[in-house]
């Protein structure tokens, strides 16, 4: 592996992992939204976002060989911005304007206890993705001096 894929490495995981705290962000201030959009007339409660990431990285050789020629690097990549499935958590309050005729009101699928734990876990990638774009940094200077 040479200097410059490290880089790449490090620079498409800092990105992935900044795209999930955004994610896991809006999560957080939609944790109360009942009325996200609507859908056949009727106000839908804000669905909880999952980033799904892969290895940009192809296994055989020919994919390596054909990624290398178009400049594709190594590391990790957004796949996509997927919603969670889980259900909506209905919670009884009659007095709410959003309420069904039964008294409940669909509250989004966010639990904010998780989507803290998600972002610390995204901080922690992000930091260690950090501290070795430094390390490699300074491998580059110390060759760098080799020469002197």
């Amino acid at each position: 592996m040479n200097f410059g894929s490290s880089f790449g490495i490090s620079a498409s995981a800092l990105t992935a992992q900044r795209l999930r705290m955004d994610v896991i962000s809006s999560n957080i201030a939609n944790a109360e939204t009942t009325r996200a959009s609507v859908v056949d007339g009727k106000a839908v409660p804000y669905r909880r976002k999952l980033v799904v990431l892969e290895t940009a990285e192809n296994k055989s050789f020919s994919n390596i060989l054909n990624a290398k020629m178009n400049g594709e690097s190594e590391g990790v990549k957004v796949q996509s911005i997927i919603d969670d499935a889980s259900p909506m958590k209905p919670v009884y309050n009659p007095s709410h304007p959003d309420a069904d005729a039964e008294g409940y009101v669909y509250m989004p699928n966010v639990d904010v206890t998780k989507e803290m734990v998600d972002m610390l876990s995204s901080y922690r990638s992000y930091e260690a993705n950090v501290t070795m774009l430094n390390a490699s940094k300074a491998m580059v200077s110390k060759a760098l001096e080799i020469g002197r």
